[in-house]
């Protein structure tokens, strides 16, 4: 009780608030002593007996603290009142009887006399002066806001969930004093509720009435209020509200929501990663913090969306240090300015350079030799390596092995390449010169003691150059939204998926491998444009053009993971792979390697026949007959 004031101290208007109750209680008990004896006898003062006055006069004295000491260790000067809920009317209520039966242990005690019932009338005369200023203040509170929102139309609002998230959303929509919400129903799946109540509101119906639901109230926002739906029943769900031209959001998953009590902060706008249908790639932590931990770390291209998550995740495991190596400087001291708040006593080490500079790479492990290393700088823009193909070569490929020939040279511990689905039969240069890497990474492998090893992924979402930063920004400006064709899929996973991969996958990596992730269910492009606009609040093909642009150069129709399944090798984690690739002749390997790095600098025509020689299942001209 002590240190509940001490905290009340500190805050000023809590405690004028709590003073004005505790001054207001000590009335409230002097007046139900004395109403209790006044109702006992036919609400007259002549008729009451000086003897019981006298007993009331005497415990008087003993009661007003004693019940004041009680309230405050129910919490009835400390608690939030404009909140209130049953919880706070269960411990009124326990207070209020504690109370009562001490006052009269007492009065048998000190052999004060009065009537048998007077403690019953005394007792429900405080309850009602106790709940009747406490809680009439949050009803004031709630008439206030809506003579206040009288003005404006509020937004008609469903909720789906009539569990404890949908309860509490509902309970935070009525009370905040931000929102303007109108919750005509409930939706919910589960038969027991429907045609039951929840705070007044009516469970109508189950996910597949949403449409008509929608029609039938006018329903204009619809939330979802079920943290703990899984992947694939969310994505049916979002399909369903994606009928309607509502704005849909919706509460994190319950792993987000952890020791923290649902409020509309955290409701969020539908994001494109929650119509993938699939669990999150669950990884084991404890692995990667272990080869993480007190090592000294080197992330290049960190200042991209993957190198700064690499980052990110990386800082989390206590490295000894971390160093950022970029080309770009507004982007190291981006992610740098960000670490730096996060983690105050990280030992960051933000560089500026290129791989393809050979001395820069080597005196940055010469000074720092560093144990670990996640390769993540690179051209991938397919259309634009097209056009410039030497580029690709010059970046990629020189610049993975400039980067894993300093590795082996300073006796790195771990080098950990991003590569990507479109070196399996590439059709384009960009997916050639990935596919060249993962081999200057095996070759590497077979002769080095530093342990390389190659990750293999599809599309990033959100990462710079993908599909979604381009249609939220063509829907922004009303369209139109390209499409390059109405057949064309892709693999998807979050930022967040592919860089643990990548941490996991260095965990794992003997030497030479590839890994692979099960991503799934592919996803066509014409479907996630859609998809992205009604999540918008628009109707695609009425509200939003969708326009086919035509197969861009070195562009497929489908991308793979792997060119043949019966190579795959279980790890244990069941959604990562390795593909088992053929050995290598190092030096008759790394020779093609330098030709082909020395024609690129020579600005040749002929780079794409190079290329051939190191990767003969490379075929540029399937791309251009699928224009």
């Amino acid at each position: 009780m002590k240190l509940r004031f001490e905290k009340l101290a500190q805050n000023r208007e809590a405690l004028v608030r709590g003073l004005l109750l505790l001054f207001l209680d000590i009335a409230v008990v002097i007046v139900s002593m004395t109403g209790a004896l006044w109702i006992r006898f036919d609400f007259s003062f002549q008729k009451i007996e000086p003897q019981f006055w006298h007993s009331i006069r005497e415990y008087m004295w003993f009661n007003v603290p004693c019940t004041i000491a009680v309230n405050a260790l129910f919490r009835m000067y400390t608690s939030l009142w404009r909140f209130a809920s049953i919880v706070e009317l269960r411990n009124l209520v326990l207070s209020v009887l504690v109370s009562s039966g001490l006052q009269l242990a007492g009065l048998r005690i000190l052999g004060l006399v009065v009537p048998r019932s007077y403690i019953i009338i005394y007792t429900l005369l405080l309850l009602a002066l106790m709940i009747i200023p406490r809680f009439s203040y949050r009803f004031l509170r709630i008439n206030r806001r809506r003579r206040e929102f009288s003005n404006a139309s509020p937004i008609v609002t469903m909720v789906v969930g009539a569990g404890a998230g949908g309860f509490m959303m509902i309970r935070e929509m009525k009370n905040s004093k931000h929102l303007n919400r109108k919750i005509p129903c409930i939706i919910d799946d589960d038969p027991k509720k429907i045609g039951t109540w929840l705070q007044g509101i009516p469970v109508v119906g189950r996910k597949e009435d949403i449409p008509a639901m929608v029609k039938k109230y006018g329903i204009e926002e619809i939330v979802i209020a079920i943290p703990t739906l899984a992947p694939d029943k969310r994505r049916e769900l979002l399909e369903i509200c994606q009928q309607t031209a509502c704005k849909i959001l919706m509460l994190p998953g319950i792993y987000q929501m952890v020791n923290q009590e649902v409020d509309v902060s955290m409701l969020r706008e539908v994001q494109i990663e929650d119509l993938l249908g699939r669990d999150p790639v669950r990884l084991k932590m404890d692995e990667i913090g272990a080869y993480i931990e007190n090592k000294v770390i080197l992330v290049t291209g960190g200042g991209g969306s993957i190198g700064s998550e690499l980052c990110r995740q990386a800082a989390l495991h206590n490295p000894k240090q971390l160093i950022i190596l970029d080309i770009y400087e507004n982007n190291a001291y981006s992610i740098q300015l960000e670490l730096k708040k996060k983690y105050p006593n990280l030992d960051l080490v933000t560089l500026i350079g290129s791989v393809r500079d050979k001395k820069r790479v080597e005196e940055i492990f010469r000074l720092y030799r560093p144990e670990i290393v996640c390769h993540a700088a690179a051209h991938k823009h397919v259309p634009l390596m097209e056009d410039s193909p030497n580029e690709a070569v010059k970046n990629n490929i020189l610049g993975t092995y400039n980067v894993a020939t300093a590795a082996n040279k300073y006796h790195a511990r771990k080098m950990v390449l991003i590569s990507t689905d479109k070196a399996v039969r590439p059709t384009n240069v960009m997916g050639a010169s990935k596919r060249i890497c993962e081999i200057i990474i095996q070759v590497f492998a077979q002769f080095s003691s530093t342990e390389y090893a190659a990750v293999r992924f599809g599309n990033v979402l959100g990462s710079n150059g993908s599909v979604i930063p381009l249609f939220r920004e063509q829907i922004k400006n009303g369209g139109p939204v390209t499409v390059t064709h109405p057949d064309i899929i892709r693999y998807f996973m979050t930022i967040p998926e592919a860089v643990n991969l990548v941490l996991q996958c260095g965990a794992y990596a003997k030497g030479g491998e590839v890994f692979i992730l099960d991503m799934g269910e592919p996803v066509k492009i014409l479907d996630l444009a859609k998809k992205m606009i009604r999540l918008s609040g628009h109707v695609p093909g009425k509200d939003i053009e969708i326009k086919f642009t035509g197969l861009r150069p070195g562009e497929k129709l489908y991308e793979e993971l792997l060119i043949d399944e019966e190579n795959l090798i279980d790890t244990e984690n069941k959604r990562i792979f390795v593909a088992q690739m053929g050995r290598l002749d190092p030096v008759e390997t790394i020779r093609k390697i330098k030709k082909l790095i020395d024609s690129a600098y020579g600005e040749t025509d002929q780079i794409r026949e190079q290329i051939k020689e190191l990767v003969p299942e490379y075929h540029e001209e399937k791309s251009r007959e699928a224009q």
